[in-house]
């Protein structure tokens, strides 16, 4: 994993997420997903790019939030989509 993304540096600390029972925005519309990603920059839970809605990477373009982690249990690791990597 790489620290080198400018995005991590510019993150705030100790988010609290949005939710804890699903993709937000899935629960609000009855869809389904497959796997949550959390944004750090906001809170945010959002479905991952294999789930219909692909909501986390909608949140990320439409609020400019491009760094989430995974809110699956027993993973620990993160993801910027504007660079498109782990960081």
């Amino acid at each position: 994993m790489s620290e080198t993304c400018p995005h991590v540096v510019t993150l705030p600390s100790g988010v609290t997420p949005s939710t804890t029972a699903g993709c937000e925005d899935c629960l609000r519309t009855g869809s389904r997903w497959v796997h949550l990603r959390e944004c750090l920059t906001c809170g945010h839970v959002g479905c991952c790019d294999s789930s219909p809605n692909r909501h986390a990477r909608a949140h990320a373009g439409t609020a400019g939030h491009p760094v989430v982690r995974s809110f699956e249990p027993g993973e620990d690791w993160r993801w910027c989509f504007v660079d498109e990597t782990f960081v």
